[in-house]
């Protein structure tokens, strides 16, 4: 299992960072085109930005996985562990609902523009589309492998939930941890 995951990890990294290098080749040739030959590539902007619409969500997905997203703990982590696993449940429900919306309102719009076609490139808008459906199954998959994990004691909701310091925070209490050395000397 732990190989699988770590093979869709990096297959997921690698799709990203090839579409960002895509995107940036086809932005940078087209001025270069533009400027210095007076033409340019018609399709580069188009694909551009349905490279920029995949790995933005591709990049959600990542960040899910990393439990990377943005959340204020302020009040969760003052709570005690039981609390801390109800609050957990309900707002992993609530992201459940919310995937649910985004893959009912994708796999629509994907019907829909199925016979659409892209002005420049001639793609298929089902595409652009269809990325909404990727990503709210893998999301879907992520938080319910998540609420197992929690809810039958396999891991910590304290895992899950956002407790790191900020960068301000960190560099503080660094300052602070290296004044009484110096002094103590």
């Amino acid at each position: 299992m732990e190989k699988v995951l770590h093979m869709l990890n990096r297959v997921l990294n690698g799709v990203t960072a090839v579409s960002l290098a895509f995107m940036a080749i086809l932005v940078f040739g087209n001025v270069v085109l533009r400027y210095l030959f007076n033409s340019g590539i018609t399709w580069s902007e188009e694909m551009s930005r349905f490279l920029f619409v995949w790995m933005t969500f591709l990049g959600a997905i990542s960040a899910l996985k990393d439990n990377e997203h943005l959340g204020i703990d302020m009040f969760v982590k003052k709570l005690s562990p039981r609390m801390k696993k109800a609050v957990f449940v309900l707002t992993n429900g609530i992201v459940l609902y919310v995937l649910w919306l985004v893959l009912d309102g994708s796999w629509k719009m994907t019907l829909i523009n199925m016979d659409s076609m892209a002005p420049a490139t001639g793609l298929p808008l089902a595409c652009v589309y269809g990325i909404g459906i990727v990503m709210s199954i893998c999301m879907a998959i992520i938080i319910a492998f998540n609420l197992y994990r929690v809810l039958f004691g396999k891991r910590s909701v304290e895992e899950f939930i956002r407790a790191r310091e900020s960068e301000e925070e960190l560099l503080v209490s660094s300052q602070q941890q290296a004044v009484p050395e110096v002094a103590g000397k």
